[in-house]
């Protein structure tokens, strides 16, 4: 908690971090790819009592000042019952380094690769003007379309057959014709039939007497 303060007076909190569990602190090392097992000065050193070397175990964390030989002069907080103090450290007890100038250079290397991407830019397409409605025949809608339109009419001719009828569409030109009511025949047999009625009605015949 003491570097995650001190990184933020500073203002380098997005190179050092802000963590108060060590594990966590030393696994965004890693995952920034900033996480090694030599010594600089910078470098945040975290430490595992138990001597282990898994991030998972780390009990402490503090700055690496300076390194003499085989052993590193460090910055720590909460040590020794103390804010803060200077140690002289052997690195047995180390189980790796972050370094937070590789995260500064990390993360510059990411925003260069970033500014340098520039984005897909489709093929022009050709003009082709205003073409004829007819063309719409030749498109792949209009060939599917098609396809599916025979499919099913075979497919109904294929069934009739089976079933031993043959189904006649109600097309326009296979429809049957109309028949009209026949019309009285305007000859001249109607007009003589009419006059022999209307005399017999004028002059009838006396009725025959027999003895």
């Amino acid at each position: 908690m003491f570097l995650a303060w001190a990184a933020d007076k500073a203002g380098l909190t997005e190179y050092v971090g802000e963590f108060a569990w060590t594990p966590s602190h030393a696994a965004w090392f890693i995952k920034q790819d900033a996480w090694t097992r030599k010594p600089e000065p910078g470098a945040l050193v975290f430490f595992d009592w138990r001597g282990g070397k898994s991030y998972k175990g780390v009990d402490h964390v503090g700055v690496v000042e300076r390194v003499a030989g085989k052993k590193i002069h460090t910055i720590e907080a909460n040590v020794d019952r103390v804010w803060l103090k200077r140690k002289t450290r052997e690195t047995d007890k180390v189980v790796g380094y972050g370094v937070p100038r590789l995260v500064k250079a990390n993360a510059e290397r990411l925003d260069e690769i970033r500014s340098t991407e520039r984005p897909f830019v489709s093929a022009p397409r050709p003009e082709t003007g205003h073409g004829s409605p007819l063309d719409v025949l030749g498109t792949p809608p209009a060939l599917l379309a098609a396809m599916v339109l025979t499919t099913i009419v075979l497919s109904l001719r294929v069934t009739g057959r089976r079933r031993g009828t043959h189904r006649r569409f109600a097309w326009p030109w296979n429809a049957p014709a109309t028949r009209r009511p026949a019309k009285p025949s305007s000859g001249t047999r109607a007009p003589q039939a009419r006059e022999k009625v209307r005399a017999a009605l004028r002059h009838p015949e006396p009725a025959q007497r027999h003895p």
